[in-house]
C-alpha cells in the first residue's frame, strides 16, 4: 500500500477530486487483496473493495493521523469484512474436515492423471490456498492474513483489530497451528505422501466448475505451478534437514571438564 502524504490526505479531506482519486489508486489494490484473502470470491470481493473504498472516503474526516494512514484503511477494511451483514450470510461455514473431504472426493489415479495443464494447475493451486482459509471462523482468519500473508506486526495487527496484542498473537497462533497442520496433512504440495495432488484433483474440479472464477490478470503475478512445486519441495528438504540438524541436542560439554580448566589455571597461573 503506497504511502500517503499528510497533503494528499488533507486535501482529500477537503474534497479535492484529483487528492481522492490518488488516494483510492493508493489503497485499492491492497483493500482488494485483503477482501480476496478473506472471501475467497472475486465478484464479493470486489463488491466489498468497492464498499470498503466508499466507507474510506466518507470516514475520511476522521482520520486523524494517530497511526498510519494504512493501519486506519486496514481497520475499516476488516470491520466491513467481519461486521457486513451481506459478508456474514455468503460465508460458506467450511470447516477442516470438510475441506478435506472435498479433496480427496474424485481425484484420478496417478497413472490416469492427465498431462500437466499448468495454467489450469496454477489456477487450481490458487484457487485451493485461499479456499482453506475460509475454514477458520472470521476473527481467526484476519488475524492470520493480516499476520502472515500482509505481514502486519503484532502491535500493528492488534490495533487493526482493536483487540490487545496478547489477543491479536493468541488468534494468530492458533490460526497458523491450523492452517500448517491442514496443509501437512493435505496439500501434495507440502506434503509427497498426501493424497491430494493437483494433477489428480484436476479432472473433478473443472467438471465441478471449481475453476475459472478468477479473473486471469489477477492471477498474473503469482509464481506458477512449476515454480511453486520446485520451492516447495526443495523447502521440505531444507526444513527436513534443518530439523534433523536442531535434534542433535545439546551438546552439553562433560562436566569434568570445568575442573579440568580450573586445576589447569590453577597449577600453571
Amino acid at each position: 500500500m503506497a504511502k500517503m502524504t499528510t497533503a494528499i490526505i488533507d486535501a482529500a479531506k477537503a474534497g479535492d477530486k484529483d487528492a481522492l482519486h490518488a488516494l483510492v489508486v493508493a489503497v485499492q489494490d491492497q483493500v482488494h487483496r485483503l477482501a480476496m484473502r478473506m472471501l475467497a470470491d472475486p465478484q464479493l470481493a470486489q463488491d466489498a473493495t468497492q464498499e470498503i473504498l466508499i466507507r474510506v472516503i466518507t470516514k475520511l474526516s476522521q482520520f486523524e493521523g494517530q497511526s498510519r494512514f494504512e493501519t486506519w484503511v486496514y481497520r475499516v477494511a476488516t470491520n466491513y469484512l467481519l461486521t457486513a451483514r451481506k459478508v456474514i450470510a455468503r460465508d460458506p461455514g467450511l470447516t477442516f474436515a470438510m475441506f478435506s473431504e472435498d479433496l480427496i472426493d474424485g481425484l484420478v489415479d496417478e497413472t490416469a492423471a492427465a498431462p500437466e495443464d499448468h495454467v489450469m494447475l496454477n489456477e487450481l493451486r490458487i484457487t485451493c490456498t485461499m479456499a482453506m482459509l475460509l475454514c477458520l471462523d472470521a476473527k481467526h482468519r484476519a488475524s492470520y492474513v493480516l499476520g502472515d500473508i500482509l505481514e502486519c506486526d503484532h502491535a500493528e495487527g492488534a490495533e487493526i483489530l482493536e483487540i490487545t496484542t496478547a489477543n491479536f498473537r493468541k488468534r494468530l497462533s492458533r490460526a497458523r497451528t491450523l492452517v500448517q497442520d491442514f496443509t501437512a496433512r493435505s496439500c501434495g504440495l507440502a506434503n509427497t505422501s498426501a493424497k491430494c495432488h493437483c494433477p489428480r484433483r484436476l479432472p473433478a474440479a473443472m467438471s465441478m466448475r471449481r475453476l475459472g472464477e478468477c479473473p486471469s490478470k489477477m492471477l498474473q503475478d503469482a509464481p506458477d505451478y512449476a515454480t511453486v512445486k520446485v520451492a516447495a519441495q526443495a523447502l521440505e528438504t531444507q526444513l527436513s534437514t534443518l530439523k534433523l540438524q536442531q535434534s542433535v541436542g545439546g551438546l552439553k560439554a562433560p562436566k569434568h571438564i570445568a575442573q579440568e580448566v580450573v586445576d589447569l589455571v590453577t597449577i600453571h597461573p
